[in-house]
């Protein structure tokens, strides 16, 4: 058993796609649009075999709040292997010198992971471990 994918519902796609092939090399379907429900969506795979779905139709509506310290039960984050330490720390500058928010710094966990923590550009949670 594997897990296929992740999705996310987003107020701009091809923000959110774009953000997703530059950073995390990852390779887009075409879009897929479905006009009777306004739903569109692309489908970003990476070459472990994992994908990530990323939705939009007009009537989801953004219910963020402070992500950086609100907690809730649930789906928090994703977590992406970048290879190593030097990955983390280099991919983790690029991001912040590009505007991206870093809201954990690269560091050691207790559990003996190398991660930092980033928001995506709707605000969504993704580690960046070695």
């Amino acid at each position: 058993m594997r897990i296929d994918h992740i999705a996310i519902w987003c107020e701009d796609l091809e923000k959110m796609k774009d953000f997703y092939l530059t950073y995390f090399n990852g390779r887009a379907n075409e879009k897929y649009v479905n006009p009777r429900t306004s739903f569109s969506s692309y489908f970003i795979s990476y070459d472990d075999g994992c994908r990530l779905e990323l939705m939009q139709r007009p009537d989801v509506k953004d219910p963020h709040q402070n992500t950086v310290d609100f907690q809730a039960l649930g789906f928090i984050h994703m977590a992406v292997s970048v290879g190593g330490v030097e990955q983390v720390d280099a991919l983790t500058a690029r991001l912040k010198n590009d505007g991206y928010a870093v809201i954990g710094e690269p560091r050691w966990t207790g559990d003996g992971c190398y991660e930092s923590v980033v928001l995506d550009p709707e605000n969504n949670r993704v580690e960046i471990t070695s």
